[in-house]
């Protein structure tokens, strides 16, 4: 028998995030993770702030929230901040009590050069790699070294030639905020164009026959053991950034430990400088 829609207001129910959210998700565990390492950063998050005025709000629930919108390729901060005042799985994550009310988006710009700085980032990361090696989970002597594009959130139509990035007025174009470019007929290349959203990113391709885009150069160093990152970086994409940004994440590797060391690489750093550099730092490929 077909059951009645109920249309009559429900029962207050009192519950908490933590009876939310399932007992084996995979949530818990990064949460768990990310505890100790905000923990164990809290004397460096507390010497960015001024000792009166006014609390800001916590930067661990800031800090988890720019986590959880990289965790699931949320695409902006709004939407990050619309989903958590919806997603209770998301909110609990963050930390954010069912009675507290969400942060306005514009907190993380205007926390951006305070916070999400790469000091700090680089201290989380560290801050989780300890983990990892007090378990005893990282290799000491085996590794892979590679490298990716990470598209730049600034759109092709961003690029200007670089007298006009660097403050000479650009030509009006119709289409209002998001207007029409049309780049037919015109070379576009890094030495002579930027884009004015985001000038450090540069245009790079993943291979031949594909489009280029703005993008920045993501690198890491991998043991070969749990597959865990050991080392990382992020810099400005260019075609030897690989090479040049793996031998430094070696020789990083290097100074923490003078036993043997090996490390494998896709044929992108079968060059002479970067196989040359590795047996300068007494390490075997």
């Amino acid at each position: 028998m077909r059951g009645d829609e109920q249309r009559q207001a429900g029962f207050i129910v009192m519950t908490t995030l933590e009876d939310v959210v399932p007992a084996d998700h995979p949530l818990r565990a990064v949460r768990t993770m990310v505890d100790a390492a905000l923990e164990k950063m809290s004397p460096e998050l507390e010497a960015l702030y001024a000792s009166g005025g006014r609390p800001s709000i916590a930067p661990e629930y800031l800090l988890r929230a720019q986590l959880i919108q990289i965790l699931y390729a949320i695409p902006s901060e709004r939407r990050l901040v619309e989903q958590l005042r919806y997603n209770l799985l998301l909110r609990w994550f963050v930390g954010l009590p069912l009675d507290e009310p969400v942060f306005h988006a514009t907190s993380f710009t205007k926390n951006r050069e305070r916070l999400l700085t790469t000091e700090v980032a680089e201290a989380f990361f560290a801050a989780i790699r300890s983990q990892a090696e007090a378990h005893r989970l990282l290799s000491r002597e085996h590794f892979s070294v590679d490298g990716t594009l990470l598209e730049a959130a600034a759109a092709l139509k961003s690029l200007r030639p670089l007298a006009e990035s660097e403050g000479e007025e650009p030509p009006t174009a119709p289409g209002g905020r998001n207007p029409d470019v049309d780049f037919h007929g015109e070379r576009r290349g890094n030495a002579t164009h930027r884009s004015t959203t985001d000038p450090e990113a540069r245009l790079a391709r993943k291979g031949s026959g594909c489009e280029a885009r703005l993008c920045y150069a993501g690198h890491s160093l991998t043991e070969n053991r749990h597959g865990l990152i050991a080392q990382c970086e992020l810099t400005q994409a260019s075609g030897t950034a690989e090479r040049e940004v793996g031998l430094r994440l070696l020789e990083r590797e290097r100074a923490r430990s003078r036993g043997r060391l090996s490390v494998g690489a896709d044929k992108g750093y079968d060059t002479k400088s970067f196989v040359a550099g590795v047996r300068e730092l007494g390490i075997s490929g």
